[in-house]
């Protein structure tokens, strides 16, 4: 862990480390494996038990079904386990045989876009896991404006309908969204009161540690335009904010206004709570990280330049932003009869 933050690693990629890391030791003192000698066939034996094991149930009441991990959940857990252990190798705590067995050499056939094989190709050998599962890419999910209005209509609190509108036009993720401070919000035409000599409403994001867990990925602050009807919502958030005695003394933007602890920031599990509420609603899924997509998409459909949703998306690298377009039904629909038009054209 200490690791991690010398690199400064997200407080999320810290989290979700720190649990991979104890599941992997869990392991081996329950299975009699010394975690710093592990062979290759003991790796495989707790991929193998990554997916066989059943989850433990979430609740007090008697699991009607059990739950299993995935395989692209165990290749998660196997690579962590894999820097776990190359990092301790670093420190001298593993042998460099243990590590070394964990990766095998791969020629690079095919190139993925932006990458550099060298000037003779000296860099399309690359090393590979040994140990990982093969599976299929699910791709990413995302809504339409249909859709989103859909969810929207479904919302009946102003601080929920301010969260949702918010992470549509900006595309910020669900960490940056609810690691805002009121200080982050410059609504103003004109904010150069505030220090601040950006043009017209906008909203900062900064990375920031804060007590609700919440953590902005990108290294880099920015800031992101708002539309008037943004500035409108929060206008109605604060007022419904303000009947909250407990929440006067909050610097964050988001707190909890209908539940305990009232006035505390809002965290990550019960945003996702009221997604699923509104989800449930709506008749399909919706969740943060979909509007994230659907915002990126819209800017790339209506001719933003690609370095603007870069900047504004707080990508790091051009190549992170090829997820984020997606194709419509009608998209799809709409190429393959240009083909086939053009096919009887020809014949004609």
């Amino acid at each position: 862990m200490a690791g991690l933050r010398r690199a400064d690693r997200a407080y999320n990629t810290e989290r979700t480390y720190a649990g991979r890391i104890a599941l992997y030791l869990s392991y081996c003192a329950e299975n009699g494996v010394d975690w710093t000698h592990p062979g290759l066939a003991q790796l495989m034996a707790m991929m193998r038990w990554l997916i066989d094991e059943p989850l433990p149930s979430r609740g007090r009441g008697p699991v009607a079904e059990p739950r299993f991990r995935s395989k692209g959940t165990a290749n998660a857990v196997m690579g962590t386990v894999g820097e776990f252990l190359s990092w301790c190798a670093l420190q001298g705590w593993v042998p460099a045989s243990v590590v070394s067995q964990l990766v095998q050499p791969k020629f690079l056939h095919y190139l993925p876009p932006g990458f550099d094989p060298g000037e003779d190709g000296q860099y399309r050998t690359v090393r590979e896991r040994r140990i990982k599962y093969r599976v299929s890419v699910p791709g990413y999910e995302w809504l339409s404006d249909e859709q989103i209005t859909k969810v929207i209509e479904c919302t009946t609190r102003a601080r929920d309908l301010f969260l949702l509108s918010l992470l549509a036009v900006t595309g910020m993720r669900i960490g940056e969204a609810l690691g805002l401070r009121r200080e982050d919000m410059h609504f103003l035409p004109d904010s150069t009161a505030l220090g601040c000599r950006i043009e017209g409403p906008h909203v900062h994001v900064r990375r920031r540690l804060n007590s609700n867990g919440a953590y902005a990925k990108s290294r880099q602050s920015r800031w992101i335009p708002v539309e008037a009807d943004t500035v409108a919502l929060y206008a109605d958030y604060r007022y419904e904010r303000e009947a909250v005695s407990e929440a006067v003394g909050c610097d964050m933007v988001f707190v909890n206004l209908f539940r305990g602890p009232l006035g505390e920031p809002m965290k990550y599990p019960s945003t996702y709570e009221l997604f699923q509420r509104l989800a449930k609603r709506a008749g399909f899924a919706a969740r943060p990280h979909m509007l994230r997509h659907s915002a990126i998409t819209r800017w790339v459909r209506c001719g933003v330049p690609r370095d603007v949703c870069q900047n504004m998306a707080g990508h790091v690298s051009p190549q992170s932003m090829d997820p984020y377009t997606h194709a419509t039904d009608q998209d799809k629909r709409s190429a393959v009869e240009l083909v086939a038009a053009k096919r009887k054209a020809a014949r004609a």
